[in-house]
């Protein structure tokens, strides 16, 4: 794969985004190795846990790739890509072990979506933003892209981050709970490690079950997604 690179650490599989030229931006070919990725995570029976991180200390991922999209046409998006990326933030959501997303930099757009489509967050507490900047690109949500949104549990702060497009960082979104946790630079991944290993040795069928149950209301827009 070359924009990221999938290993396993014990019974913890560490996702790590390697395309920093791009922000770790998405298109196309970038779905296709999240899903390829993915499919050898789920493929997986014993316990474990997936991390998603970033090589990059600047940006986690900085959502679609405007630029490949403006090349293909906007409508495009609206068409075709829209809906790749609902199928993947889905896929996530409900994905058969504990994930947790490492805020390593900026996660906009698309990167915040994917971020909040993990069961767990951990971010850097002096650098980088969680922000959805739709808002401001003029870009609504779809479905999906809001159930996502949805599941951060702040119900204020998520409301006024979807509504204003307000950055946050990562002291802030630990506090208020967008993510669970804020690290210096050097505790960040290793501590992510740490809370993964533990969610790992949970029984990964169970966990699956519990989660799926209180992620039902995604079922459908799954359903749609399948069109």
């Amino acid at each position: 794969m070359s924009t990221m690179r999938l290993e396993k650490q014990e019974n913890v599989y560490l996702l790590t985004l390697t395309n920093s030229e791009r922000a770790n931006t998405l298109t196309d070919a970038v779905l296709d190795e999240y899903h390829a990725a993915l499919d050898e995570v789920e493929a997986g029976k014993d316990n474990a846990a997936l991390v998603i991180a970033s090589a990059d200390p600047k940006f986690f991922s900085n959502g679609i790739d405007l630029e490949y999209i403006q090349s293909k046409g906007m409508q495009y998006l609206f068409d075709t890509f829209g809906a790749r990326l609902d199928q993947l933030l889905l896929r996530v959501a409900l994905l058969n072990l504990p994930t947790v997303a490492c805020v390593t930099g900026h996660a906009y757009g698309g990167g915040a979506l994917l971020a909040s489509a993990c069961d767990f967050r951990t971010m850097r507490a002096d650098r980088g933003f969680f922000c959805f900047p739709e808002v401001d690109i003029k870009l609504a949500f779809t479905p999906a892209m809001l159930a996502s949104v949805n599941l951060l549990r702040n119900e204020q702060l998520r409301w006024e981050m979807a509504l204003t497009g307000r950055p946050v960082g990562g002291e802030e979104a630990a506090k208020k709970g967008i993510v669970d946790a804020a690290f210096g630079a050097d505790d960040l991944l290793p501590k992510t490690l740490a809370l993964a290993a533990q969610l790992a040795g949970k029984d990964r069928r169970t966990y699956t079950q519990i989660k799926r149950m209180m992620r039902q209301h995604l079922q459908p827009l799954i359903d749609d997604s399948k069109r």
